[in-house]
């Protein structure tokens, strides 16, 4: 239990009068309340799906007013495991409480609440992000007019969990992770962090991808019959593991994953999840990727079929990309127009009268 949190956001666009243009987006596992543009001292940060958001962009910043978030339990500003416990004076390390998808979007309703957004436009996520979407829909139907879940599974498959704890593993087996208490010692696991982040990043990139990428071209042109790097796919993990240890915090990652596991709206619900999914009142747009064996298709037809049970109003599109889990996250044509199309609708329909 917190005593109190904070929350980083951004906002971009403009809030019209009648507060009708909001937009939420929420982040994935290793992004953050940054999602589009860039800062002016730091033009090469930028945001996450800047491809999605922005001016004349599938969600137009032009007609809406986008927010983003670092979830709570995040390392980007928000309250979380790093920050200081103000009973202790010292990091809240292994004692920050165990947070959930459900938390995370009571926090941003709350946050919703201080800008006087009584009610979204949209709320949109892919992958983890998607799963906020949804529970959006769940816990606050009126609330919400539209949900975007993209690249989403209902609740995680037994391979999903055994992914994260491998990587969960990594982290906590690292001589330098102390219980989570590493921060006392001025050290951080970076070995474990980065074997998780390169664990996670394989499982993000379908085998065609990484072939079409990398194939099995070698660093220096010829086997050297060693331990360390030969294959460019391997330099490629191991560069893109340094630079998450570099600015990621393990017990964010461990917090992380662990709500991705926990997350199962039907549970409660005997495992019938169109009585999960009954409450909601909004719009579905659902999108998946055909090569993204992580979160596959099959399980955005799980909440298709049980939002059309509940004869919802719901739209699905099954993008034949190549890409992996990480489609969600880059330029395709197809996928950037039915967005945009979406978007479209969304403002005609939410946004078209700007006074209250």
């Amino acid at each position: 239990m917190l005593d109190d949190y904070h929350l980083m956001y951004e906002t971009y666009g403009t809030l019209n009068a009648a507060k009708s243009n909001a937009v939420l987006v929420c982040h994935a596992l290793n992004a953050s309340h940054h999602v589009a543009g860039f800062y002016a001292e730091d033009p090469k940060n930028v945001g996450w799906w800047d491809n999605m958001i922005g001016p004349g962009k599938p969600l137009d910043t032009e007609k809406f007013f986008v927010i983003g978030v670092n979830n709570l339990g995040g390392c980007f500003g928000s309250t979380g495991p790093a920050s200081i416990n103000r009973r202790t004076g010292k990091a809240y390390g292994s004692s920050f409480p165990m947070v959930t998808v459900e938390d995370w979007v009571e926090a941003q309703a709350r946050l919703a609440d201080r800008l006087g957004i009584e009610r979204f436009a949209a709320v949109m996520g892919g992958s983890l992000g998607a799963m906020q979407a949804l529970q959006w829909a769940i816990a606050y139907p009126q609330r919400i007019a539209n949900s975007i879940v993209v690249a989403a599974a209902p609740k995680l498959s037994a391979q999903n969990i055994a992914f994260n704890e491998v990587a969960r593993q990594a982290i906590t087996t690292d001589p330098d992770f102390h219980g989570g208490d590493y921060y006392a010692y001025n050290v951080l696991p970076r070995r474990g962090l980065r074997l998780a982040r390169m664990i996670g990043h394989i499982t993000y990139l379908s085998d065609d991808a990484m072939m079409e990428k990398f194939g099995r071209s070698l660093r220096s042109g010829s086997i050297n019959f060693h331990f360390d790097v030969d294959f460019e796919v391997e330099s490629y993990l191991r560069h893109q593991g340094d630079k998450f240890s570099e600015y990621f915090d393990a017990n964010t990652y461990l917090l992380i994953t662990r709500a991705l596991d926990y997350f199962d709206p039907a549970d409660a619900c005997g495992g019938e999840l169109a009585r999960a999914l009954a409450p909601a009142t909004a719009r579905f747009l659902v999108v998946s990727f055909t090569s993204d064996w992580r979160f596959a298709p099959e399980r955005s037809r799980e909440i298709v079929k049980a939002l059309l049970d509940n004869r919802a109003d719901v739209c699905y599109a099954e993008i034949n990309a190549s890409h992996g889990h990480d489609a969600f996250l880059l330029d395709d044509a197809r996928y950037m127009a039915l967005v945009r199309a979406y978007f479209e609708n969304v403002a005609a329909e939410c946004c078209a009268k700007k006074t209250a």
